[in-house]
């Protein structure tokens, strides 16, 4: 409805968009109760809200000579439901239109992650707050001062032109990239995963990957969220600690996910575009086609990972093709192919270099070594299941072999 809303009103009034909404869930939570609930929640909200904005816009003089025409919009569209076909596909329109400008590259990353989430995903402040572990007063911060951007920079909800299509979703896939990583592994916390965020991500993305401008890579990164999502059952036991990728239930994987992740992954396969998400999905989509942890093609995922390397020769894409040379030659090789990067300043605060590292060693049988590395792991992890997952780690290397 914010989107609707603000397609209606303007970008620039996109905080009186979001009012108009909170109004109207309020004005529910205050009949609902005693009236009972309508038949149609959704319509009824839909319709209240659009009147609502009739009334703020009728009081509000800066819309000045541009009242009449948009209050007659309003009116129009509050008399139709959101389950009409036709409104439904102008809504999911509105929702695109509306991700697209939050990912504009005037607004930095983090304006873009909460205006989306706030926007277009309908996360409150507490919410997004708890999931980056920020406080809410700075979270609102930054929402108002991207939507003093919005207006100030004049951003229109029109769509990229054909020359701009290509940059501008890039930015949104960074975006959407940055949202899922950050709800698959927390940097910090008591949880390991935040569910919410990673299925608010692939949510618009495949909002993305059904519009017309939607390219390869969009569905490639579409691929890689739902393949990665499906393990996200699997990922964390009972206690909230860590699983590793062998060691997970395989008949917990979301089978829903997987097929849709195949179905954009075979969607990406169409022109020459090889982006670092094409190579990511088909690791994900290799280890998603194993039956059980002995029979993933480890060959294929680090000719995959040397692939990665002539895209992003990052010293994390290093780490990761490392794992997979353990798992093909062996932990000493491996060991070997990460100690150039030991000393990369990027990873000085990255506790899986050290994790891996540790394990390396302890598969070597240099148990003092890797007790070092995994202590070393456990000053730099961020959540409460890395760290519970480290000390175990520990405590293998000091127990008889």
């Amino acid at each position: 409805m914010v989107a609707r809303l603000t397609r209606l009103l303007g970008p620039a009034h996109v905080a009186l968009a979001e009012e108009t909404v909170q109004e109207a869930m309020v004005r529910a939570l205050q009949s609902w109760p005693y009236e009972g609930a309508p038949d149609n929640p959704a319509g009824w909200l839909f319709r209240v809200a659009h009147h609502i904005a009739i009334d703020a816009i009728r009081r509000d003089k800066t819309f000045g000579d541009k009242t009449d025409a948009i209050v007659s919009e309003l009116t129009r569209s509050a008399a139709r439901t959101p389950t009409e076909p036709d409104t439904e596909e102008q809504l999911r329109d509105d929702e695109l239109r509306m991700i697209v400008m939050c990912c504009h590259p005037a607004l930095s990353r983090d304006a873009s992650v909460a205006l989306s989430l706030k926007t277009v995903g309908g996360f409150g402040v507490r919410e997004i707050a708890r999931a980056f572990l920020a406080d809410e007063a700075a979270i609102a911060q930054r929402l108002v001062r991207a939507k003093r951007q919005i207006r100030d920079q004049r951003l229109t909800l029109d769509m990229p032109a054909a020359g701009e299509v290509a940059a501008r979703l890039d930015s949104v896939l960074e975006v959407l990239y940055f949202m899922f990583n950050e709800g698959y592994g927390a940097q910090a916390g008591e949880d390991l995963i935040r569910q919410d965020l990673c299925l608010e991500a692939l949510r618009l993305g495949r909002l993305v990957a059904s519009a017309s401008i939607a390219t390869p890579r969009v569905h490639a990164l579409v691929a890689l969220m739902a393949l990665q999502g499906a393990r996200l059952p699997a990922r964390v036991d009972a206690a909230g600690d860590l699983v590793l990728l062998e060691d997970q239930d395989r008949s917990r994987w979301d089978e829903r996910l997987i097929a849709i992740g195949f179905h954009h992954f075979d969607r990406s396969m169409t022109g020459d575009d090889v982006s670092e998400y094409h190579v990511q999905a088909a690791i994900a989509a290799t280890h998603a086609r194993a039956l059980d942890p002995s029979s993933v093609d480890w060959p294929l995922i680090l000719t995959l990972y040397d692939q990665m390397l002539a895209i992003n020769a990052s010293p994390v894409v290093r780490l990761n093709r490392a794992v997979a040379l353990a798992k093909v030659h062996g932990p000493a090789d491996a060991l070997a192919a990460i100690a150039p990067i030991e000393h990369d300043p990027k990873l000085r605060h990255y506790h899986l270099l050290l994790a891996v590292r540790g394990q390396l060693l302890l598969d070597l049988g240099r148990r003092t070594e890797a007790a070092e590395a995994f202590r070393s792991a456990l000053t730099l992890a961020g959540t409460e299941p890395e760290r519970r997952f480290l000390t175990r780690r520990l405590a293998a290397c000091q127990s008889p072999a």
